[in-house]
């Protein structure tokens, strides 16, 4: 780990445990997995994981002042420890967010404060923009729109490839597809082909490309494979395997959001205050859509780090989004 991945963990809240877990039936034959750790009256607040599919771990748990907050999390269909394990049908965004209401009911919650970030960011954007009524603030990181301009920039040879063409090369051929092509559709026919070999050196070669961007524009050498990480941690590579599928699956169908539509319906976030983090060096979600949100929704402040990039992990980026925790502390919240 970096000195700087370092320092951001040491200005997190310390470990906690949950004290209480359970899976939720949300339809279609999935259940998702959820937790609650901190104070079981305090004021609520969901950590929203990104990916998609990636699913939460306990350091998430540590974004909140936990004699403050109940804090909840959960792992979105198909993702984590949800079953069943990176199922993709009945998998889409408006999905997501119903499942969300679901466990806000199934857990008593009034309103919730949203945390999230990339497609976390994104999640939360659709929940709030549905449920104004249900979210009391949001803190949100390294905002992703859906966009077909961003969904361009990460998987086109026309976007982060020229900015870091060594890892463009690496994923196209892992998923051997042309370098001058849309890399989505050829790791859909590798990521489900049968072969669990191929199938697992996919998976990772898709979850690689995003670290890779993020080591970049950090201007550091090349740290141990993600996947190969989460692996490590999992011991299981069907939590690589599921956390890709769910990946190409919603950047094939384009999130499942209609085009521009998080920005157009900003407006209705009038009541809902929210901070947004951008680094200004983010090759995964750059600075322009971060940008675009603030501008439309009102009550927004955009706190733009000039030496930050995409990852949570950055230490200024880290004092940042515990400090927006910290100053919704003395918001009026609806009680669990």
């Amino acid at each position: 780990m970096s000195s700087c991945a370092a320092h951001a963990w040491q200005s997190m809240y310390p470990p906690l445990q949950c004290h209480a877990h359970g899976w939720l039936a949300v339809g279609e034959g999935h259940e998702i997995y959820w937790e609650v750790c901190g104070n079981p009256m305090g004021a609520p607040a969901l950590f929203v994981h990104g990916g998609p599919g990636a699913g939460c771990a306990p350091d998430d748990r540590r974004w909140f002042d936990p004699s403050h907050y109940r804090i909840v999390l959960f792992d979105q269909r198909g993702a984590g420890r949800s079953r069943p394990q990176g199922e993709v049908r009945g998998n889409t965004t408006d999905h997501l967010v119903r499942d969300i209401e679901a466990l806000r009911a199934h857990l008593q919650i009034e309103r919730w404060l949203l945390f999230g970030g990339s497609w976390g960011a994104t999640l939360s954007l659709a929940y709030a923009q549905r449920h104004p009524q249900r979210v009391s603030a949001l803190v949100l990181r390294g905002v992703f729109t859906a966009t077909v301009h961003e969904r361009c920039w990460l998987y086109t040879p026309d976007g982060a490839a020229l900015v870091h063409p060594a890892a463009w090369q690496r994923l196209t051929a892992a998923m051997q597809a042309p370098e001058d092509s849309d890399v989505i559709e050829a790791a859909i026919v590798r990521l489900n082909c049968g072969d669990a070999g191929v199938e697992q050196a996919a998976a990772q070669a898709w979850l690689q490309w995003e670290q890779d961007l993020m080591d970049f524009e950090a201007n550091e050498p090349a740290q141990e494979p993600r996947a190969l990480a989460v692996q490590r941690s999992s011991r299981e590579p069907a939590v690589i395997l599921a956390a890709a599928r769910i990946g190409a699956h919603f950047a094939q169908h384009g999130f499942f959001l209609r085009e521009g539509e998080l920005l157009r319906q900003a407006a209705g976030l009038r009541a809902v205050p929210g901070v947004i983090m951008q680094g200004m060096r983010d090759l995964v979600t750059p600075p322009p859509a971060a940008q675009a949100l603030h501008r439309a929704w009102p009550a927004s402040r955009l706190l733009q780090l000039e030496s930050a990039g995409h990852a949570s992990s950055d230490g200024a980026m880290a004092q940042q989004l515990i400090a927006a925790t910290d100053r919704f502390r003395s918001m009026e919240s609806s009680p669990a």
